[in-house]
This record gives C-alpha cells, structure tokens and sequence, in this order.
C-alpha cells in the first residue's frame, strides 16, 4: 500500500468523548470508506461499468482483478492488460474509478452482472448455488495442518494489522503456509473486499491456485467468503466467529473445510474436518 492510499485509509476527525460526568474534545481517527466504480473492457471495447462496492482505499487495483476474478470476467493474470484509475473529466480526481482492461472480449449483457455492493455484505451476482458451481471446480485436497496452528492465527492476523491500530475499524483477510507463516494480508472495512484485494494480490504475483494454506478472516465466514475462496482454490477458512448456514453448504459442496470461532484456543470445525490435525 503505498503513502497515499495508507493517508487516506484513514481519516481524522473530532469527537467528544464522555469522560465520567463530562466531555473532552479530542482528535480521532476513523476507517475511511468510499465508493469504488469498477469498470472492464476487452480490445476495441469501451469501458462499462461492471461493480460498485464500498471500500477502503488502498491496493485498488488488487480489488478490481480480484473482483473480476471472482466474479468470472478474468481467469488469471495472463488475461489482464492493463489496469488503472480513470483520470478523464474535469474537477478533483478522486481515484475512485477503476478500469481494468483485459485481453479478451467481455459480455456484460446479463441482468446479473451489475452489483452494487456495500462494506459489510458482498454481492457474488450469482442466484443459486448450482449456478456457482458451474463457474467453480471444487479445491484440490490441499493441506493437513495442526489444530495448534489454527488457533494461533487470530492473534497472527491481529498483529499484521496496520490500520486497524489506527482505527479499530477494519476486517482483515490473510493467507497463510500451513505452518503459519503469513504470505499476504490485506485490510478494509469489508472482509469480502479484504478478501478480493488478496486474491488480486495473488494474481500479480501469479500465486493462483491459492490450493497450498489456509485463510484467515476477521468476523464471520458468509456465503461471498466462501465463493471467492472457492474460486481462488483456497481449501481451509477459517474465522474468529460463526459461518452462515449457506456458506457450510457451499464448503460441502466445493470440499472446503470451514473453522468457526477460532479463539481462546478452541475452534469448531463445520465442513471436512479431515484437514485439521487435532493431535498437533
């Protein structure tokens, strides 16, 4: 994340603080959240808006590819030309439009394929389960990795995060080896946009298949959580608190094992358990 997009995840404020009986003014700082447009096109296409999503600024490029990706549109990094901020009209650019421009035509005819998004719920654009699975092999087998590891992640996640400190207003999602080393982390005040910002992430860097760790999440595990780590091959999720009812559905069905409220040492494992030791 570079120096601007670290400024402006943050933003300062004034607040007044109840402090026993009476008030102090002091300075504070929140979470910054603004709208990103997410536009594609293919050669000779013109650019067309395919997602709105509330977000935290910074690694917005990550977000677009990993959206798109997500979302079926790319299928790696050797399908991405170029990726940048729209800087046309008149007026204060605020680098909140995002083209992605890809190597291959792109249809955006269907009804679905128009989100509009907000921090605390993504939308994956798809109506039904079966339909994901069309778009999405399930994961490889992947690894076996200690019950002791999955429990230290949560304070692991904690620690790699930077703005959180600042605001204590930010989800985070990282990946880790199944011996617990971090790879990438990334933070927002969505975890589903955490997420996509770490998979866009792993397409530059040409990670994808994401088949050999583990995923850590703040919050919970919902359906959009389990759809885009299903997409990246991603076989173990883990959270610090509970998975909806779909989203251990969508784990049966694309052989991901699930771990809810990973904490205090204890953790409860909702979808093929097979991957976790418990004698380690």
């Amino acid at each position: 994340m570079n120096q601007r997009a670290v400024r402006r995840a943050v933003t300062a404020v004034r607040v007044r603080a109840v402090d026993g009986d009476g008030f102090l003014d002091r300075p504070d700082k929140l979470v910054t959240e603004e709208p990103m447009e997410i536009r594609v096109h293919g050669p000779g296409q013109e650019p067309r808006a395919l997602a709105v999503t509330m977000r935290t600024p910074g690694n917005d490029f990550e977000l677009a590819m990993g959206f798109c990706f997500t979302e079926g549109v790319l299928r790696g990094a050797d399908d991405v030309d170029n990726v940048a901020y729209c800087l046309a009209g008149e007026g204060e650019q605020e680098f909140n439009v995002v083209t992605v421009a890809l190597r291959h035509p792109v249809t955006l005819d269907r009804p679905d394929r128009r989100f509009v998004a907000n921090s605390s719920c993504g939308l994956c654009g798809k109506t039904t389960l079966d339909e994901l699975e069309q778009a999405c092999d399930p994961v490889s087998d992947g690894p076996v990795v200690a019950s002791s590891m999955i429990s230290s992640l949560p304070d692991r996640l904690r620690t790699a995060q930077t703005v959180f400190d600042a605001t204590g207003g930010l989800h985070a999602a990282g990946f880790f080896t199944p011996d617990g080393d971090l790879v990438v982390l990334r933070e927002d005040v969505g975890r589903h946009n955490a997420l996509d910002k770490l998979i866009g992430n792993s397409i530059a860097e040409r990670r994808l298949p994401l088949s050999d760790g583990v995923l850590m999440v703040s919050g919970r595990v919902s359906f959009e959580i389990v759809q885009k780590a299903a997409m990246a091959g991603i076989p173990i999720v883990c959270a610090v608190s509970a998975p909806s009812s779909f989203a251990v559905d969508a784990a049966n069905r694309f052989g991901q094992t699930v771990v809810g409220f990973v904490r205090d040492g204890r953790a409860n494992v909702y979808a093929h358990p097979e991957r976790i030791d418990v004698g380690t």
